[in-house]
């Protein structure tokens, strides 16, 4: 096979990869923790802890190693203006992400402790949900410049 269609090929599954099972299980999160049933939430926030785990961190450690490497093999500099902006980008889509998985695995304690003792979630849970919910706008926006700057590789100074 040639290298460049397995250097894209890659890059593209792992896009939607991390796009797609990070949208899929933010919105089973959102759901979750909007219908109040503080088990069926515990439950919910465990599996996208999994999730992003098995899916989302090997998903976002291969886009930029494949996307240095599509770089390398398609001779654009590694600092063309599009290309800088898209580092950028995806450095905020992971910080985001960091700070988001750290407010998941809280939330999933939070939820399991509440689940066991029977008692309502604590403020703290929803003041997590919220930041959660900010943060995940705007490392879900952050990837959508990322693509549109991959598809389009517009000159931008």
């Amino acid at each position: 096979m040639d290298e460049y269609l397995l250097a894209r090929g890659l890059h593209i599954v792992s896009a939607i990869v991390l796009f797609g099972t990070g949208l899929g299980t933010a919105y089973q999160l959102f759901a979750a923790c909007r219908s109040g049933d503080v088990p069926g939430i515990a439950r919910v926030a465990r599996q996208v802890v999994q999730a992003d785990w098995l899916f989302t961190t090997p998903a976002a450690v291969v886009q930029p190693v494949t996307g240095l490497w599509l770089v390398r093999l398609s001779g654009y500099g590694f600092t063309e203006p599009w290309l800088v902006m898209s580092y950028l980008l995806y450095g905020l889509a992971g910080i985001a992400w960091l700070v988001v998985v750290t407010l998941q695995v809280d939330m999933e304690r939070v939820a399991a402790l509440a689940a066991r003792s029977s008692t309502p979630l604590p403020e703290v849970f929803a003041r997590h949900f919220r930041l959660w919910l900010r943060l995940g706008w705007v490392g879900f926006v952050s990837l959508a410049g990322v693509i549109a700057l991959m598809v389009a590789k517009p000159a931008l100074w």
